[in-house]
């Protein structure tokens, strides 16, 4: 009988398998989140901004009345920058939102003088009449395929043009028109687009020694301005969309790669479209509120207004390639230009170098977001 070897058990050990986690399952630390926020550079600039004032300038630029004179032109470029943002990190351009301004100003102010429309049905009908052209603007970059770029230099000169030969034929040679403030009327309407909110709050705190006032007893600061209330909840409205909304997600879808956002089911189309009628939207309610405030308009209201809100939102962490940004770093770089363009006026400074600080800013901020992209996110 012939013994026939047994198999011997392997005894050697197993290879280990190397579990590989997800990244989007990976803990990052503290700081790590803290640099992947697009705001972190406009934050970090208005602080340094602050820093540069507080050494430099007239100590009257921090108080009260100081800090109300930096936000109210703060206000009116930030929603405009706010508005931009979306549309950039939706991966698109509206060069055409500064002469929408001039625009919409002369539109809402013909209603109120030539039409005699009442107020409320005015401010509806010129946001309406802006959103529409908003749309066009965005059919025309969807159908035609060209650069958003080009099609909205276009309609920049197109509606300033319009705003001139408009205002000229309504008051009969003038490119100004006045009285809309005299016609428009009083109401609590009228209260919602111009003048001071939460005047009887100050007027206490005057009375209770709280903020400064005058020997007779009124406050030096009699309220907040209006526009810087529309300001703030325009970012608090922005942020919400992007951050807690399935539409935020379809934006930042739509500008990051839209072929993918388009196998993905996301209506790209759609979406680029509302952005336009949203930054159009916007450029109306500046128009609206700046007009009852001044009580008249003109054909330069907006001039160059569109550059400065894409750099405001370029402050504020919006790649120029879409995909990326944060309508609250939009809020800080509004707040930085508001701060530039008014301390200078506290300062020796010659306020000619407020056009110099624009540049330099911008680059910055460009370089900034790409290192930060680069060296501490990984992202593209």
């Amino acid at each position: 009988m012939v013994n026939t070897p047994q198999p011997t058990a392997d005894l050697s050990p197993a290879p280990t398998v190397k579990k590989i986690q997800d990244e989007r399952l990976r803990e990052v630390s503290f700081v790590t989140r803290i640099m992947r926020r697009p705001e972190l550079g406009a934050l970090a600039g208005l602080i340094l901004v602050a820093i540069f004032f507080a050494s430099t300038a007239d100590p009257s630029m921090f108080t009260l009345a100081g800090i109300m004179n930096i936000l109210s032109p703060a206000a009116q470029l930030g929603i405009l920058a706010i508005a931009a943002a979306l549309l950039m990190i939706g991966g698109e351009f509206d060069l055409s939102i500064g002469s929408m301004v001039a625009f919409t100003g002369l539109i809402f102010g013909a209603f109120i003088t030539l039409s005699d429309w009442p107020l409320l049905l005015a401010i509806a009908a010129t946001l309406v009449i802006a959103a529409v052209l908003g749309g066009l603007n965005g059919q025309l970059v969807i159908r035609t395929r060209l650069p958003s770029f080009i099609v909205t230099l276009a309609f920049l000169f197109i509606l300033r043009g319009l705003s001139l030969v408009g205002l000229k034929w309504a008051t009969g040679g003038s490119t100004q028109m006045r009285g809309i403030g005299d016609q428009a009327g009083e109401g609590i309407v009228r209260e919602l687009f111009s003048g001071n909110a939460l005047e009887g709050v100050f007027a206490w705190l005057a009375a209770n020694d709280l903020i400064g006032k005058f020997p007779n007893g009124t406050p030096t600061v009699t309220g907040v301005p209006v526009s810087i209330v529309w300001f703030v909840g325009f970012a608090l409205l922005a942020t919400w969309i992007l951050l807690r909304t399935r539409v935020g997600n379809w934006i930042f879808a739509a500008g990051g790669d839209p072929n993918a956002a388009r196998n993905s089911g996301v209506p790209v189309d759609r979406v680029k479209t509302g952005l336009f009628m949203f930054t159009a939207a916007a450029a109306a309610l500046v128009a609206i509120l700046t007009v009852l405030d001044a009580g008249s308009t003109d054909a330069r209201r907006g001039f160059q207004k569109e550059f400065e809100a894409i750099i405001a939102a370029v402050i504020g962490g919006c790649l120029l390639t879409g995909g990326y940004g944060s309508a609250i770093g939009a809020f800080f770089g509004a707040i930085i230009f508001g701060m530039v363009s008014i301390g200078l006026t506290y300062t020796r400074f010659d306020s000619d170098w407020f056009q110099v600080f624009l540049g330099a800013m911008l680059l910055l901020a460009v370089l900034f977001n790409n290192f930060i992209r680069r060296k501490v996110t990984g992202e593209r």
